[in-house]
């Protein structure tokens, strides 16, 4: 797919390079369109199509889709043309994910005509953006100070993006709108106990300005890591800290089954 710089541009600015076959500007930027297991979260196994969009407002240096955000690459499509590759696949749950699928406008229109044909659909989010939109689970990945690329972290090596990343990637106002308005599960990336109380700290300033009661059921703790070798060194170490704290453990299914492998 085709590299361009245009992904962390004001949602729905498409140029000439990047509209649809039909002429059309309507649609979105895709790195990846594929059928796949849910890897991660309460419908870990589910089989699933995955529709994974370019173009990211945070920068983790950790981040497992590093072509959508660190070096953006995608192939624009229009609506029609993702939902007759939906559609081309033998599955009931669709899952928009990125990069932060949310930043786009044309997700809006995209979750609508899902909802029309009855897919069941998840939105993989990392909680800063909110839409008004028919989705049937909201997966919200609030970012910890850990995920900051700081300078000796930064993949690029240039340190650019420490200081716009810790200041955007918590807005405590939007996640409490998207636990109000969505069923939702709180999916938090963790490396070892260090991450913990940033972690208590946060439920605790969400429970006290969301308008809905949030259960330990519904945070749940994923290992830091996108490889089988560092999922090792960092599952055993989440599983017991989900124990401790009575929070559900998630794995991630497609790291152990097909490793760091594209379109899985």
């Amino acid at each position: 797919m085709p590299v361009s710089d245009s992904a962390d541009r004001a949602p729905g600015a498409a140029t000439d390079a990047e509209r649809g076959t039909d002429g059309s500007s309507d649609g979105l930027p895709i790195n990846e369109l594929f059928y796949s297991l849910q890897g991660e979260g309460t419908l870990a196994g589910v089989p699933s199509v995955f529709v994974r969009t370019s173009g990211c407002n945070l920068r983790c240096w950790f981040c497992d889709s590093y072509h959508t955000s660190w070096e953006p690459t995608h192939a624009w499509m229009s609506l029609e043309e993702i939902l007759a590759e939906i559609e081309s696949y033998d599955a009931d749950h669709v899952v928009l994910t990125g990069g932060e699928p949310l930043l786009h406008d044309d997700s809006v229109a995209l979750l609508e005509a899902l909802d029309d044909r009855d897919y069941h659909t998840t939105v993989e989010t990392n909680g800063t953006i909110y839409r008004d939109a028919p989705i049937d689970l909201a997966s919200i990945s609030p970012k910890l100070q850990s995920s900051t690329p700081t300078p000796e972290r930064d993949p690029q090596g240039e340190g650019e993006w420490a200081e716009r990343h810790e200041a955007d990637r918590i807005d405590l106002d939007t996640l409490a709108r998207l636990v109000a308005d969505y069923d939702f599960q709180l999916k938090f990336v963790v490396t070892d106990a260090d991450d913990m109380p940033e972690i208590l700290e946060l439920l605790a300033d969400l429970r006290a300005t969301a308008e809905v009661p949030i259960r330990d059921d519904d945070v749940l703790l994923m290992p830091e890591g996108a490889t089988r070798e560092r999922l090792a060194d960092t599952r055993s170490r989440v599983a017991d800290l989900a124990m401790e704290h009575g929070f559900r453990y998630t794995p991630r299914l497609h790291v152990d089954l097909w490793n760091d492998a594209p379109e899985t």
